[in-house]
């Protein structure tokens, strides 16, 4: 491996329990682009953001570099799925009209990342990229109990780039004309098994696994099942979305 692969182990969870995208995500980005030939998703993983921008553009790349990610990945038509890096991607130069990296950036050399954009770009394309932050629950203390987990139990096992999530990118350097973005929400009604599905996707929960060969969610399910009372009961998850877009 050359890059540090956190998710292909939860690969097949990770298709299922990760958040889909608001519509309003895609009606910005893709409004931003004067050109709908090409896209390039840069670490796809499951083809979220893909599947989102296929019926906008003649043809979308995505690629990751986990095969197992893009083996898990959803086909469409006009979709090619690709194993690559986002700094190594393949793709043929002054090609594309919009690169997207959704939840991703944090992860990249971006000193090699942005030269490929660049290169990658057709005159005038359009970049944007997301990160949304941790969930917040809708009951006050099943999101009490939730921020213990994530801050207390979970605190040293998130890895450092991981903070650059918290800080919506603004820590981040981008080198493009960047263009105003929205704030916006990711919202889910999810049963208690649908949650703690998400949970064991999250890089921290692998590294406190792979340390104590204990899978921390299993004691933090008995602690949140109490208060969340009927396992079948739908709770609100919402996670804040920050964007940063602008002019290759």
């Amino acid at each position: 491996m050359t890059f540090k692969d956190h998710f292909s182990a939860t690969a097949a969870s990770y298709a299922r329990y990760r958040p889909q995208y608001p519509p309003a995500l895609f009606d910005f980005v893709v409004g931003l682009c004067d050109q709908r030939r090409v896209a390039w998703d840069c670490a796809t993983g499951n083809g979220q953001a893909a599947l989102a921008l296929a019926p906008h553009f003649d043809h979308v790349i995505a690629t990751d570099a986990s095969a197992t990610q893009i083996a898990n990945a959803s086909l469409h038509p006009n979709i090619a799925y690709r194993v690559a890096t986002a700094e190594e991607s393949g793709i043929a130069g002054t090609s594309v009209d919009l690169i997207t990296v959704a939840q991703a950036l944090h992860w990249f050399d971006l000193h090699r990342f942005f030269p490929e954009v660049c290169r990658v770009a057709m005159p005038g394309a359009t970049i944007a990229v997301w990160s949304y932050d941790d969930p917040i629950l809708d009951d006050p203390s099943l999101d009490a109990t939730l921020q213990r987990f994530n801050g207390q139990t979970l605190g040293t096992y998130w890895p450092a780039e991981r903070h650059q999530v918290g800080a919506g990118y603004t820590r981040l350097p981008f080198p493009f004309d960047e263009v105003p973005a929205p704030s916006l929400m990711l919202e889910h009604q999810w049963t208690l098994d649908a949650f703690l599905g998400y949970l064991r996707t999250w890089s921290a929960v692998a590294a406190y696994r792979a340390k104590h060969g204990v899978d921390p969610v299993v004691e933090f399910a008995k602690e949140l099942g109490k208060q969340w009372t009927d396992p079948q009961t739908t709770h609100t998850v919402r996670w804040p979305l920050t964007i940063r877009a602008g002019r290759v």
